[in-house]
């Protein structure tokens, strides 16, 4: 089968691997319809993310048709139109059985990576390197799909797969980030970021309760759909002093809920940005943390800063005092899919949410490296590029 393959720092190449096989009796393969692109990809293509070995099969936001499916799976059969998460749990352990899914305790087959940096292991994930189980990516003609019974859901007749293509992880990642916010009726929202997941953050805050969503980004396209979509008023951090007009949004009081929707390569201004960038490339730091200092900084006293950004290492210049003195809470983590996944079908099925217009360009699997040029230069007002395999 073709599959886009990872072979070194921003070098991807369509190549012809092997048909994936069921190799547990839980496992399903999938023949993928649909697969996007996402941020976090791009960590791996520019080599902060280690462990990647060369013809590695990147993606992890996917849906599709099952084809085949394993003895021991009971809730699949073939035919059947799923959209997959992008954590792979047992379903069994504690963090699974308590809807803490990307802290699973048995799906990541290299505990010994993560718990070396990190102290303990959580779950597997599709195409992220082998720190995260080595598992094969979505961006291939087909994917097996371990533990399927409980990470590959059925989509509902009328959603479309435009729509259905972002429940896999944009959109419970945005809805993971609002949830943590614990937002009461009327509170202030801020996301950094009005790429994908941060869209549906912004959504998701709306669901929960928000009274005002605010949006910050630099680009232009993307905060004009942050506007048209998601409702949210926005600011262009090229153009306004952040700090200086979300007090001046709110009263001097600062928001309620802050999101970090960016993470590890973080684009500022002025001095800050040399610095962080300097740092980085050197491996002096593995992240840029400008958003993540910018919401502590911004969030109102006693308010929360929820992080779904990704982050890997270690951060420089981080504002631990400001979150001490004001007793802010700080909320983080891997989305956990299969919490979500399946209400957040059900409200796409309803029309509540419409996540379709991120999907700006669909293209073939043999265009892929260009697209993943597009996405991350984002020209051509790019938002999401899906691959149809």
């Amino acid at each position: 089968m073709k599959a886009l393959c990872w072979n070194g720092i921003n070098d991807l190449r369509v190549e012809r691997v092997p048909d994936p096989s069921i190799l547990n009796p839980g496992d399903a393969i999938v023949r993928v319809t649909m697969s996007s692109v996402c941020g976090s990809d791009l960590h791996l293509l520019d080599g902060y993310v280690p462990t990647m070995k060369a013809g590695d099969i990147i993606g992890h936001e996917f849906m599709g048709e099952v084809v085949e499916v394993g003895p021991g799976v009971k809730k699949l059969v073939k035919g059947d139109r799923v959209v997959v998460g992008s954590v792979l749990g047992c379903g069994g352990c504690e963090f699974c059985q308590t809807d803490q899914w990307s802290l699973c305790d048995n799906s990541n087959p290299n505990p010994e990576i993560l718990e070396k940096a990190y102290g303990y292991s959580g779950a597997g994930i599709f195409g992220y390197s082998h720190a995260f189980g080595g598992y094969a990516g979505s961006h291939a003609e087909y994917i097996r799909v371990p533990y399927a019974d409980n990470g590959a859901f059925k989509v509902p007749e009328g959603v479309t797969d435009d729509a259905a293509v972002f429940t896999s992880d944009a959109f419970p990642t945005g809805f993971m980030a609002a949830d943590m916010c614990g937002i009461e009726p009327g509170d202030t929202v801020v996301v950094w970021g009005a790429g994908g997941v941060g869209q549906m953050a912004m959504q998701s805050a709306w669901l929960l309760g928000a009274g005002r969503v605010i949006a910050i980004d630099r680009f232009r396209d993307r905060l004009a759909k942050a506007k048209q979509f998601a409702k949210a008023e926005t600011l262009n951090y090229e153009e306004v002093d952040i700090l200086e007009a979300l007090k001046e949004m709110t009263g001097g009081r600062g928001p309620d809920r802050c999101i970090d929707a960016v993470g590890m390569e973080a684009h500022t201004t002025g001095v800050e940005q040399y610095y962080d960038k300097a740092k980085q490339t050197l491996r002096l730091q593995t992240g840029r943390p400008a958003v993540l200092r910018q919401a502590i900084m911004a969030c109102r006293k006693g308010g929360t800063v929820s992080i779904v950004g990704v982050y890997g290492g270690l951060l420089d210049k981080f504002p631990m005092g400001a979150a001490m003195n004001k007793a802010l809470t700080l909320r983080m983590g891997q989305m956990f899919a299969q919490k979500y996944i399946p209400q957040l079908l059900d409200r796409v099925a309803a029309g509540e949410v419409d996540p379709s217009y991120m999907l700006t360009h669909k293209w073939g699997l043999d265009h892929s490296p260009e697209g993943y040029k597009m996405f991350k230069e984002k020209t051509d007002d790019c938002m999401r590029v899906v691959f149809t395999p």
